[in-house]
């Protein structure tokens, strides 16, 4: 049987927290933020976490990972 491989895209935008909680950075926070207030501009700085369910999913795509 073969080695079950990593999801590559889920790699890059996923991070595992230390208390096994799964963390994001959501798209669209790079650019065009003159335009948004200054309290959307502040909470595009954080990452969210997920929820477990969601992360369920996301440990298939990421055999080794967890």
């Amino acid at each position: 049987m073969q080695k079950l491989k990593t999801h590559k895209s889920i790699s890059k935008r996923v991070r595992l927290t230390k208390k096994k909680k799964i963390t994001i950075i959501p798209g669209g926070q790079s650019h065009f933020n003159a335009r948004e207030s200054g309290k959307t501009t502040k909470n595009k700085r954080r990452t969210k976490t997920l929820h477990d369910t969601t992360g369920k999913q996301i440990k298939k795509l990421m055999p080794y990972s967890f």
